[in-house]
């Protein structure tokens, strides 16, 4: 995935999470709903002032916005995964590690697991 689709998709995710409209944000960073829409989109680069200022009002770590390089195989890992329940495994606690959330992930796959063969 292409890495300003990728910071797109981890900006809505989080907006979403903490049910903030684009408006909201658009507002809060004193920019266009347009402009959100398209980094959203991956089709605008937040510049590193937006993307800073993207992480303070979405209380993360500016490292959420990006994969994780130590970890390369993590996004095939996770290609079994339902879209909800990445969203459970990366919004527990945004400021865990990345080698923790991949536990977290882990733990998801186990139960799902275990659900089929009861």
């Amino acid at each position: 995935m292409e890495l300003n689709k990728y910071i797109g998709k981890k900006i809505k995710e989080r907006r979403e999470h903490l049910n903030i409209t684009q408006d909201e944000l658009a507002e809060m960073m004193n920019t266009s709903r347009v402009t959100i829409t398209r980094y959203e989109n991956g089709t605008r680069k937040a510049n590193q002032d937006a993307l800073f200022e993207l992480a303070k009002l979405l209380k993360v770590n500016v490292a959420y916005f990006y994969p994780d390089q130590n970890y390369p195989s993590q996004s095939q890992a996770n290609d079994d995964l339902t879209e909800n329940q990445r969203l459970i495994a990366y919004s527990i606690d945004p400021d865990i590690s990345d080698e923790e959330r991949q536990d977290i992930i882990n733990l998801v796959k186990i139960a799902m697991k275990n659900r089929r063969r009861i």
